[in-house]
C-alpha cells in the first residue's frame, strides 16, 4: 500500500544509504565485504529497508524521482528475501558503489522539492 507520508519514505531511502557509505567507508573492494560477515548482513538490512521503502512510495516513486529504476530498487528486496543463501558479494558491492549514490541524490531532491 503506498505511503501517505512520502517524505518520511525518501528519508529512510536516504538514511539507509548513508548507513551503508558508512559500514562499507573502510572497504575498498567486494572481497572485504565478503569477509566481514557483520557487515554483509548490515548491509543486506539497509537494502531490504531501502526496497521496502520504495515499495511503500508506490507510484508517487516515479513522479518524485523519474529516471530512477524503482522496479529494480523494488526488486532487490525480493532478491535478498528470496535468494538470500546465494547472494553475491560482488552484486552487493556494485549495487552500492554503483546505484546508491544516484538513487540518494534523487531522494534528496525530492525531499527538498516535497518541503518547500
Amino acid at each position: 500500500m503506498p505511503s501517505s507520508n512520502p517524505g518520511r519514505r525518501l528519508s529512510d531511502i536516504i538514511d539507509m544509504c548513508d548507513d551503508i557509505a558508512a559500514f562499507v567507508a573502510d572497504m575498498s573492494d567486494p572481497a572485504a565485504l565478503r569477509q566481514d560477515r557483520k557487515t554483509f548482513r548490515a548491509v543486506e538490512r539497509c537494502l531490504l529497508i531501502i526496497a521496502e521503502a520504495a515499495t511503500k512510495l508506490g507510484p508517487a516513486a516515479d513522479a518524485l524521482c523519474p529516471g530512477i529504476p524503482w522496479r529494480d530498487v523494488r526488486g532487490l528486496g525480493n532478491v535478498i528475501r528470496h535468494e538470500y543463501d546465494g547472494l553475491d558479494a560482488n552484486r552487493i558491492w556494485a549495487t552500492v558503489q554503483e546505484d546508491l549514490p544516484p538513487l540518494r541524490a534523487a531522494c534528496v531532491a525530492a525531499l527538498e522539492k516535497l518541503r518547500h
